[in-house]
């Protein structure tokens, strides 16, 4: 695509944003009817089901810039992407459910378990930051110890937050007053009515599926064509606009699950994704044969100190309960933007730099 204009290349890219967009709300639907189907809910393989569905346009991006070899383009987008899908969290606070005496999301959606998944979330980003300082040449079977316990931490999240779902030894089972009435998990949708059928629902997943992993493709190609020709930088872009482009379905999805009042659902769908997508640098290494953490550069990790902040802040937020709203947003939401807009400030001066 290096070969085309930039008029085009943006064209190609909005293209293929829409695609995602369209593609991950079937997705979702469809998930959620086959998760009622066959009987998966909120078990372990309903998680892994909905945290790869919903992030499949990142696992394009990576799949292809691991062939291509393009990591710095991978990593930005994957770093970039958590720091950017928890600020979707504020979009929801903002535009999900608005009017006189309404409290903000983490008001609405407080539960340990919200906090529990927000955990893992630092953790693995923790590792990243440690992985970053390994030595390069440490791969043993295309594999490196930091991406394995990546993966390992995951798994075990997963297991915490099922059983956390469950029930907790704590008064109410840690769910706070006055909070969402839905129980905790990574659904964002109610069944459809009329159901559609377990054929149906296959059949709109796998096509939604293979559309977004080829608009994911797309994206990451022309994205990356078009940033050379203007001059941006592979990880400002990553961490920005493709990022931005391949967080459309939980942007679109969070704001539907808002609007039907699963405030925590659409958290636990932001937090549950951001856990998953450092676990594509394993599937990154694979496809290149490289320590990929090892070769991250100081961008990549100002993107994951990030994150893991922006996380923090609404872990924070989870357990204070704010009621104060600024501009149409809650406390913690507010400072979310505002420290994510400093980020992005200090990303420029780093790639600049």
């Amino acid at each position: 695509m290096d070969s085309l204009p930039l008029w085009l290349l943006v064209v190609v890219f909005v293209a293929g944003a829409a695609v995602i967009w369209v593609a991950g709300i079937q997705l979702s639907k469809t998930t959620d009817v086959l998760d009622d189907r066959l009987r998966l809910g909120s078990a372990l393989g309903g998680l892994i089901v909905l945290a790869v569905a919903t992030n499949l346009p990142e696992i394009a991006i990576t799949v292809s810039a691991g062939l291509s070899g393009s990591i710095e383009v991978a990593a930005g987008n994957i770093l970039g992407g958590i720091a950017l899908q928890t600020v979707v969290i504020a979009v929801l606070d903002l535009f999900g459910k608005r009017g006189k005496g309404v409290r903000p999301i983490t008001y609405r959606a407080a539960s340990l378990t919200l906090v529990l998944e927000a955990i893992v979330v630092v953790a693995v980003l923790a590792v990243v930051i440690a992985g970053s300082q390994l030595p390069g040449d440490l791969v043993i079977a295309r594999l490196t110890p930091d991406v394995l316990l990546i993966a390992a931490i995951w798994v075990v999240g997963l297991l915490l937050v099922q059983r956390a779902s469950k029930s907790l030894p704590w008064k109410e089972s840690g769910r706070a007053p006055d909070a969402s009435p839905h129980r905790a998990g990574h659904r964002t949708r109610a069944p459809q009515q009329p159901p559609m059928s377990t054929r149906k629902a296959a059949i709109v997943f796998t096509v939604s599926a293979l559309a977004t992993l080829v608009a994911g493709v797309v994206l990451e190609q022309a994205g990356d064509a078009a940033s050379g020709q203007i001059g941006l930088s592979g990880v400002l872009f990553g961490a920005t606009v493709l990022a931005l482009a391949t967080s459309l379905p939980e942007i679109s999805t969070g704001l539907q699950a808002v609007k039907q009042g699963d405030d925590n659902l659409a958290m636990s769908d932001i937090f549950g994704g951001n856990a998953f997508l450092p676990v594509l640098f394993l599937v990154a290494t694979l496809l290149s044969g490289k320590a990929v953490l090892p070769q991250a550069n100081a961008s990549d990790v100002y993107l994951t100190a990030l994150a893991a902040l922006l996380t923090l802040v609404y872990a924070v937020g989870l357990v204070f309960r704010p009621e104060r709203r600024i501009a149409g947003m809650g406390i913690d939401s507010f400072v979310v933007v505002l420290l994510y807009l400093l980020g992005v400030a200090g990303l420029v001066a780093i790639t600049l730099g």
